[in-house]
């Protein structure tokens, strides 16, 4: 692939609560021979999401330097000659963080730890102590975010003026909302988006949550390029054009970053 282009793309499915193994195998047989650039994956995508509780949560995360499943999904990167973007329960001495991976054949690149916890997710995270940062990978500026960032527009602007190309946003969504809020995100940054969202139910002890598929790419100017069902599992690929992210021209003399005016945004970083 040349730098002004990039095959990206997701996998849409339903991961089983606590069969880490399982997921893995499922994800590698469904990945395997893949060409692409980036593939994205949902959001703890290896543990399933609804925790009882720390303890449980602290049963299932791993370490990615000793994990067997980041040495997997390494080897199937080193395999198939591609990046993946993952959620990852992260267990380490700083604490238990809902993290995103960025993986090539090498290892991991680049390590996101989810800022903007949901719901019951505070009572057994700790909440992301990482910089949000842009990590290039083949010429294409990548940034990453977790599922619930997408209600704090302040992530993907951070990411478009680091200058990223692109998004990566592994999700377990579910309410109706962020897809169309995404759509928004690329509006506004002038940056493609990929969510990455799981189908199924996490059927647990305090509860059940559906969650709800809809697995999209976004485009710069609030495009969707397409869109999964809301119950099947889906892979799907596609090329994108970065020079429509480069450019930020909304007319010949309106450019949005080079327009804002962040002395009066004071206001957003006060507690």
């Amino acid at each position: 692939m040349s730098h002004s282009t990039a095959k990206v793309g997701f996998y849409q499915f339903a991961p089983e609560f606590g069969a880490v193994s399982t997921n893995l195998s499922n994800v590698i047989a469904a990945l395997d021979q893949v060409d692409a650039d980036i593939i994205v994956l949902p959001e703890l995508a290896f543990t399933g999401y609804y925790f009882q509780d720390r303890d449980e949560l602290a049963t299932l995360a791993e370490e990615p330097a000793t994990s067997t499943t980041v040495s997997a999904l390494i080897q199937l990167c080193r395999d198939n000659n591609f990046h993946l973007v993952t959620g990852f329960a992260e267990k380490t001495e700083e604490g238990i963080f809902n993290s995103a991976l960025l993986i090539n054949g090498e290892g991991i690149l680049q390590t996101y730890r989810k800022l903007h916890l949901f719901n019951t997710e505070s009572e057994y995270f700790d909440p992301g102590n990482k910089p949000l940062q842009t990590c290039e990978i083949n010429g294409i500026k990548v940034g990453l975010m977790l599922c619930y960032d997408w209600a704090f527009p302040e992530v993907a602007r951070t990411l478009a003026l680091q200058g990223a190309d692109l998004i990566c946003h592994p999700s377990n969504l579910v309410l109706p909302w962020c897809q169309q809020a995404m759509l928004t995100r690329c509006m506004e940054n002038g940056v493609f988006a990929i969510t990455a969202n799981r189908i199924g139910s996490d059927i647990r002890p305090r509860g059940t949550l559906n969650f709800t598929g809809q697995s999209q790419i976004a485009a710069p100017k609030g495009v969707q390029l397409h869109r999964a069902s809301a119950t099947t599992e889906a892979l799907f690929t596609t090329t994108i054009n970065l020079s429509q992210a480069r450019d930020k021209k909304v007319t010949p003399l309106s450019d949005l970053l080079r327009d804002r005016r962040p002395e009066f945004y004071t206001c957003l970083t006060n507690k």
